[in-house]
């Protein structure tokens, strides 16, 4: 859906939700880039903000309260943003749902011969030490909402006006950080829409 502000990205997920819920439409899965924007999930404290409110008013850059679970993130210009609105009813719970979705993009890395893994206790995707890709979902009415955030070609510096994820000591990364390289967003769109379809056993039909 190309890049777009997070609460018109979120009005798009409210009512496709819900369109989802009643049998209205199937399952979808929207991926977008979102412009500068620093997201709380339910779980976040204001320490976990590093700057002053002036200061990111100064900076431009909204700090959005959302139903997420998580803590906060930054989302921005270079990031893969995907946003799944599945009925899990009939496919499995949030646990199995969240393993699915490091698990499609520990393949999707693996495509572009990144080592990814996970970490016992931690959401979200790593390489080494540093956290490639943050998971943040919201369940209601068994129908999933919010999803992934995997870096590609993200500004790093963005991340220092934060605690990412509530967690100290450990790096943010991007796969052009790791490669040194040029990836073409749209060749990782393709990978990653394609794992997910494998792993979620899900037939994916493109509308965009």
């Amino acid at each position: 859906m190309g890049q777009l502000d997070y609460q018109e990205a979120w009005n798009i997920q409210v009512t496709t939700a819900n369109d989802v819920r009643t049998g209205l439409i199937p399952n979808t899965l929207i991926l977008l880039e979102h412009n500068h924007v620093y997201t709380k999930g339910r779980l976040s404290k204001d320490s976990d903000l590093l700057l002053t409110q002036q200061q990111f008013e100064n900076l431009q850059i909204p700090v959005v309260e959302t139903d997420r679970g998580g803590l906060i993130t930054y989302h921005g210009p270079g990031q893969l943003i995907a946003y799944p609105i599945i009925n899990l009813r009939a496919w499995g719970g949030p646990l199995k749902y969240v393993r699915a979705l490091e698990e499609i993009i520990i393949a999707t890395l693996t495509d572009f011969c990144i080592n990814a893994t996970t970490i016992s206790g931690l959401t979200g995707v790593w390489v080494d030490n540093a956290k490639i890709a943050a998971i943040g979902v919201r369940i209601s009415q068994g129908v999933s909402t919010h999803g992934i955030s995997l870096n590609i070609s993200t500004d790093l510096s963005y991340f220092e006006n934060i605690i990412p994820c509530g967690i100290t000591g450990r790096q943010v990364t991007s796969m052009e950080a790791l490669t040194e390289t040029q990836i073409e967003q749209p060749l990782v769109e393709q990978r990653f829409i394609s794992n997910f379809a494998h792993i979620m056993e899900l037939q994916l039909n493109n509308s965009g």
